[in-house]
């Protein structure tokens, strides 16, 4: 007998035995007095309550998503949303925006994606600059250098700043939510040709291999040409123009695992990075680094730029650990960039679908600098 076949007939026997036992019990009920059938009946609907009440709280708790149809946001639960996505669908139509229930408290986040004592690094950085406001240096280390010492711990306050949707449901920062999938004719060659002017990705080859690369890993190919312009700047660095390691030239266009306290030891190890993966040309090192992003970021559902800066997906059982940058500025930067090219190639208007973190007990009031 077959898997196939054996597993239909243990499935009947299965029915049938519960089937016979129903039948069974409502005929010893039947014989029962009347008193005792409602003690019966009462102790019958407490078992299910104890049954069924875990199981609706589990799935309660579980994170979800939800198109989003105009009516279907609780305001009261989410204030300051629906108005800003309405507002957003209303300009474009084609738009379409899905409801993440993190299902996570923001305070909590706030918290864990703050600095502690018991955190050696710190989960996000700001440039040490005066651009930004004193209260946005971290409480706990203030003007301790970091990463190649010209980056600060971002205090709670910045943190709020750059993590309230809310400040992030404007034509401006939007493509931070955008979900980073290819979408057919909405990503063009031209587009990536006006984003990759005058940089180290500039030509038709490099532009032509980027759409190709991001279809056939279904990711945005616009995502790709900003992040690589976020790692290595307009014009490029030893990581993306080859860097000798090892008595071998290799190439870590995406600059992964680019960490430490100096710039040599940040590309010592990059480098002994790409160098294990084999990537001595940038052709190897631009698929390998599609292949890292799809793999460890994506396919975990971090698959917007705010979503892979902000740990806050749980369908790898973890939170606010896999997260690509430190830099809390970058997902604004990098949504710049997306933003631009699509505008560059008259795709904004694209069938394109944004994803909105929702998180309990958010403030009424938005989160301000």
């Amino acid at each position: 007998m077959n898997r196939q076949k054996y597993k239909k007939n243990t499935n009947k026997k299965v029915k049938n035995i519960i089937k016979n036992s129903v039948k069974n019990l409502e005929k010893l009920i039947k014989r029962l007095p009347r008193k005792v059938k409602i003690i019966v009946g009462i102790l019958l609907i407490l078992i299910l309550i104890i049954i069924t009440v875990p199981i609706y709280l589990k799935e309660e708790s579980k994170q979800k998503y939800v198109e989003y149809v105009g009516d279907n946001l609780n305001e009261s639960q989410y204030p300051g949303y629906k108005e800003l996505i309405d507002k957003l669908k209303d300009k474009h139509p084609n738009w379409s925006f899905t409801l993440f229930y993190t299902r996570l408290s923001w305070n909590e986040v706030i918290q864990n994606e703050g600095h502690s004592d018991t955190r050696i690094n710190p989960l996000n950085l700001i440039p040490d600059s005066l651009d930004y406001p004193e209260d946005w240096k971290c409480e706990i280390d203030g003007d301790k250098k970091f990463d190649n010492g010209t980056w600060l711990c971002a205090s709670h306050k910045a943190i709020e700043c750059q993590m309230d949707p809310r400040n992030i449901l404007n034509e401006e920062n939007i493509f931070q939510f955008k979900e980073l999938t290819y979408v057919e004719n909405a990503q063009t060659v031209d587009g990536i040709d006006e984003i990759t002017k005058d940089t180290f990705l500039q030509g038709d080859n490099i532009s032509e291999a980027l759409i190709q690369a991001g279809k056939n890993a279904n990711l945005d190919p616009y995502f790709i040409a900003s992040r690589l312009i976020q790692e290595q700047g307009r014009k490029g660095t030893v990581l993306s123009q080859g860097y000798e390691y090892k008595e071998t030239v290799i190439y870590n266009p995406f600059n992964i695992n680019a960490t430490g306290n100096s710039a040599s030891e940040i590309i010592e190890n990059a480098a002994e990075y790409a160098y294990n993966q084999g990537w001595d040309s940038l052709e190897k090192g631009l698929i390998g680094g599609i292949e890292f992003m799809k793999s460890g970021y994506i396919d975990k559902g971090q698959n917007t730029l705010y979503l892979q800066k902000f740990d806050i997906v749980d369908q790898d059982g973890s939170l606010y650990t896999n997260q690509y940058m430190q830099n809390l500025l970058a997902p604004m930067s990098e949504a710049s960039n997306m933003l631009e090219i699509y505008k560059a190639s008259n795709t904004v208007d694209s069938e394109l679908n944004f994803i909105i973190p929702l998180y309990e007990d958010i403030p009424e009031e938005i989160s301000a600098e």
